[in-house]
């Protein structure tokens, strides 16, 4: 009874080691201002062009900020997409890992992210429980004209987003597949 008891406590031990985690690939922005919104234009071309694992939630987060709060804290991974203005060329692409993300997104550069950040804190500091996140951003050209339509330059650059965007997912463990595609695209086999 002992041997038996011992491999099922092992067992248990081997499935919760091996749980995938929960990830969730969030567009932030403002679809009405021009670039503003290239965040969710990824999202949308995301959920139209793939299917992802059960542990994976694609979301559209738009400009919710401090709304967002409970949906960020229940993941363990968190992948963001969104304009960054750093003072670069238009549609340059930009990688900002969990660590450095107080230091460089700490000025306020869309209309979102203070309260977006401010989310962020509170799960890390307030509820104890933040997930590490990744920030995925492009340059923009132009976030005050209203329009739904990105400016050329952005719209030329969202292919290359959406596969950083697959490749984190890939690091990650996570598993997508392309629409209509039956192979399989996995980043690891249990």
């Amino acid at each position: 009874m002992k041997e038996l008891a011992a491999v099922l406590e092992n067992n248990l031990t081997h499935r919760i080691i091996m749980k995938s985690p929960n990830i969730m690939i969030l567009g932030v922005g403002c679809s009405l201002l021009t670039d503003e919104g290239f965040g969710i234009h990824v999202i949308n071309e995301l959920h139209r062009r793939y299917t992802f694992g059960e542990n994976i939630s694609v979301m559209d987060g738009g400009v919710l900020g401090m709304h967002l709060l409970g949906v960020i804290c229940e993941v363990d991974e968190l992948i963001v997409v969104d304009v960054i203005r750093n003072n670069g060329v238009p549609g340059a692409l930009y990688r900002i890992d969990h660590d450095d993300i107080p230091d460089r997104v700490r000025a306020k550069n869309s209309l979102h992210q203070i309260d977006f950040l401010e989310a962020m804190t509170l799960c890390r500091h307030g509820l104890g429980k933040a997930p590490h996140t990744v920030i995925l951003g492009v340059e923009p050209q132009d976030i005050t004209t209203y329009t739904v339509e990105l400016t050329p330059v952005i719209q030329n650059r969202m292919e290359e987003m959406i596969e950083l965007v697959l490749k984190e997912v890939k690091r990650l463990g996570g598993d997508y597949q392309e629409k209509g595609v039956e192979n399989h695209v996995s980043s690891h086999s249990l």
